[in-house]
């Protein structure tokens, strides 16, 4: 039969199935049959399905995942139909159901904290398997929320004593001295996203407590100067902004049973102009050292809303252009 022939299915769907799947005011459903380019009907618990046969069975195979998911998850998430129509696209649609089966730790509201696109899930693996890991990527890939969700779990299960969390306190050209407050509501502005996904992953009293007990630091990248850090998950965010210098110095401070996260985005780089990035050198000159490993997100492993996947998109189509046009 030609992939082409127009074909017409049934799939027998509970309340709860159908609930999940369709989303408010149908908005799911119309879009499955928009990207999926077939027609969808819902007759006495059944979904009907008429379009190409290619079509059509791409669309059943994503439907049977996502009621598979709908198992796990009280709502479809619409990033979660986005990248699934992705990989229905792509004949693809198995890599719905291994992430699904991934869960690394739970946040204080019980939702399962997971790897929600392919990348994400090799970002995960190469920290599980590696010493130290570098994630580059545009806002919005989970870089630093995965990366906090993988340290609060080695740290309940007792594989790390601390956890410790940095970033170099520069943004956009603000200079720490002109800020109100002593030194600690100083930096405490630039370290905030990392205090947010400790709080909702950990929760507020159980960080302040930890926090008290000096198992979880939260400081600048200048206070690790001249420490060596043993039995710690230590994650530093924001490595486009250190220095060559900077960065050398963060990485032979990493002791005996620890493990490193190094995170940043290569396109968004706040430096004065003429210094060099610190993550850039080190990914150049650490390529192939083993027990490092390299992951770099793109536009497909954004989780956010999906106007941030396509803004991240405009951006690298217009900056290839730019660079080409050089």
């Amino acid at each position: 039969m030609a992939n082409d022939e127009i074909i017409k299915i049934s799939m027998e769907l509970d309340t709860d199935a159908e609930k999940f799947l369709f989303g408010a005011n149908d908005k799911y459903l119309d879009r499955l049959e928009k990207e999926l380019e077939i027609e969808i009907s819902d007759r006495d618990g059944f979904l009907w399905l008429s379009g190409s046969k290619r079509n059509v069975e791409r669309a059943k195979r994503l439907i049977r995942d996502l009621i598979e998911v709908s198992k796990n998850e009280a709502v479809l998430e619409e990033q979660k139909l986005s990248y699934g129509l992705d990989l229905a696209k792509a004949d693809r649609q198995d890599v719905l159901l291994d992430l699904d089966k991934e869960n690394i730790c739970r946040t204080i509201n019980g939702k399962s904290v997971r790897p929600k696109t392919e990348g994400q899930k090799k970002y995960t693996d190469a920290i599980r398997n590696n010493m130290i890991v570098f994630g580059s990527g545009p806002a919005g890939t989970g870089k630093t929320y995965l990366a906090m969700a993988m340290a609060i779990t080695a740290f309940r299960a007792e594989e790390v004593n601390r956890i410790i969390l940095t970033r170099p306190a520069i943004e956009a050209g603000e200079k720490l001295g002109f800020l109100p407050g002593d030194l600690q509501s100083k930096v405490d502005p630039y370290l905030r996203p990392l205090y947010d996904a400790l709080y909702q992953i950990m929760g507020a009293e159980a960080f302040q407590k930890n926090m008290e007990k000096g198992l979880i630091e939260v400081a600048p990248l200048a206070y690790m100067r001249g420490r060596t850090l043993d039995n710690s998950f230590i994650i530093l965010d924001e490595a486009q902004n250190t220095t060559p210098a900077q960065m050398k110095m963060f990485l032979t401070r990493i002791g005996f049973g620890s493990k490193a996260v190094i995170t940043g985005d290569l396109s968004q780089k706040d430096l004065s102009q003429g210094v060099k990035s610190g993550l850039d050198e080190a990914i150049k000159v650490l390529r192939g050292v083993e027990g490092i490993a390299f992951c770099t997100l793109d536009s497909r492993d954004v989780v956010r809303h999906p106007l941030v996947m396509k803004i991240v998109q405009a951006y690298e189509k217009y900056e290839k252009n730019h660079h080409n046009n050089r």
